[in-house]
């Protein structure tokens, strides 16, 4: 099993929204290093899920994989915000994968606590300047904040 850590602005679409959905695909990717990961991605990977663009961003709970990554349509979509006209229908350029609920942290770990941890101090996340949405993350990385929270 691979891990990974997804970002999200939660006033788009939170933690909160994907567990009342219970699965949703996580569409709109447009930056080709973070559709790299989506292809990597299997079932059954974890999840951090990481709310951006808050007073406190930082990793709010947990998620798994629910597909293999596939075409995001929302690229051929010309009522759709990720719209991409320059995407062959042939061979898109775009993809998805389905991610599933799996739990919610009682407290967040802020990104200011993972800057301070040992096992992150080689990660893309806490690096000047990196704005990617999907990042890896190390079976290190996962022990390291699973044993500081308690799920909800």
């Amino acid at each position: 099993m691979a891990c990974w850590l997804m970002k999200t602005e939660p006033d788009a679409f939170s933690l909160e929204d994907l567990r009342q959905k219970g699965k949703e695909p996580w569409d709109g990717i447009r930056n080709y290093q973070a559709r790299n990961f989506l292809r990597r991605m299997a079932p059954g990977d974890g999840i951090f899920i990481y709310h951006s663009r808050t007073s406190v961003p930082g990793i709010v709970g947990t998620a798994y994989v629910a597909s293999p990554a596939r075409p995001d349509p929302t690229q051929h979509d010309p009522a759709s915000r990720y719209f991409d006209p320059a995407s062959p229908r042939q061979s898109p350029r775009w993809d998805l994968v389905d991610i599933s609920y799996a739990g919610t942290f009682l407290e967040p770990v802020p990104l200011e606590m993972l800057r301070q941890m040992e096992a992150f101090q080689d990660s893309l996340l806490v690096r000047k300047g990196n704005r990617l949405s999907v990042l890896p993350v190390t079976d290190t990385q996962w022990s390291a904040v699973m044993q500081r929270v308690t799920l909800v």
